[in-house]
């Protein structure tokens, strides 16, 4: 067992393959190979999150799952052997708007995502979704950035359509997409 201190709580964390983790818990805790996936426990033994990582030259920092977090991820492995994702179809990469187009369209964001490339009889391509394509929003809610849509499709149902507004050229489209699971 280790005992460390909880140095801060709703910290956000990028793997490897550029998915953000968020509301991780950053601790001292001494995290080294093959003791990741232990127990962090508080004051009163209650399991609070699942040492997951370290930051290998921050000198001790190390991160957790929050518990909510780990018994999603659980019961979806129980009930389907990994956890289920909502998937468009889409590459994109966040970017700032035109001050202009923001004012035409009367947006309240300064960024959104640019598709840079489409899958072919994906989703989004099924939908008419297309490389250029500015994302503004999804079901109405505004799109800053990719990790916004990622956060938008946690828990989304698969076959549910979502109303994806976009800026192609000089106009405004909602575009309704029917994500599916990924695979």
């Amino acid at each position: 067992m280790s005992a460390g201190v909880v140095s801060a709580i709703g910290r956000s964390l990028r793997t490897a393959t550029g998915r953000l983790i968020e509301n991780v818990i950053q601790t001292d805790v001494a995290l080294n190979p093959g003791n990741s996936g232990g127990p962090l426990v508080d004051t009163r033994a209650r399991v609070v999150g699942i040492n997951t990582a370290i930051i290998a030259m921050a000198q001790g920092i190390s991160f957790a799952v929050p518990i909510d977090t780990a018994k999603r991820v659980v019961s979806e492995l129980l009930a389907h052997g990994h956890v289920r994702r909502a998937y468009l179809g889409i590459v994109g990469q966040t970017r700032p708007i035109d001050r202009l187009v923001a004012r035409r369209y009367a947006l309240s964001q300064a960024h959104a995502v640019e598709i840079t490339s489409v899958v072919p009889r994906g989703p989004a391509a099924l939908a008419g979704l297309r490389e250029g394509d500015l994302v503004v929003s999804l079901d109405d809610r505004a799109v800053r950035t990719v990790d916004d849509m990622h956060r938008m499709l946690v828990g989304r149902r698969f076959g549910d359509e979502l109303t994806i507004g976009v800026i192609r050229g000089d106009r405004r489209l909602d575009v309704v997409v029917v994500p599916v699971e990924a695979e």
